[in-house]
């Protein structure tokens, strides 16, 4: 990991991450932004989202064929997607430490360095939104 100097741009960017829990979009952090900084670009947003991802202050949550939306919480945790709205909440359930000692022992010639659990279904509100089955 190679760290760069801390802009003011990503210092907003970062902050505006880390003020809320609903995982938002590159487009959602830029509209945000915009309103602190009028000149900034989506272009810039998405390039200084990619530098705190790779200095690991940030995470990118990429669910396949969509748009990957960014946590402000760097510590492994898994996440919960809901495929109605699209809502992306953090799962109470704890990191699995234990996880990569099994997939180490049973994968001895891999470089096992973490692994993402994806929990998918229908949020509270989605369910209730669903018609009742008789």
């Amino acid at each position: 990991m190679i760290r760069t100097r801390n802009t003011r741009q990503r210092q907003v960017i970062l902050e505006e991450l880390c003020s809320t829990k609903s995982h938002p979009s590159a487009e959602w952090l830029y509209q945000r932004v915009k309103v602190k900084m009028p000149n900034i670009s989506l272009g810039t947003v998405y390039r200084n989202l990619g530098v705190l991802k790779n200095q690991e202050i940030i995470q990118e949550l990429s669910w396949v064929g969509g748009q990957s939306h960014y946590d402000g919480n760097p510590s492994p945790h898994y996440h919960f997607y809901c495929l109605e709205c699209g809502k992306i909440e953090d799962m109470d359930k704890g990191y699995s430490d234990s996880c990569n000692k099994e997939f180490k022992e049973k994968m001895p010639e891999y470089v096992i360095m973490g692994h993402r659990l994806d929990v998918y279904g229908l949020c509270p509100q989605c369910k209730d939104s669903q018609p009742k089955e008789l």
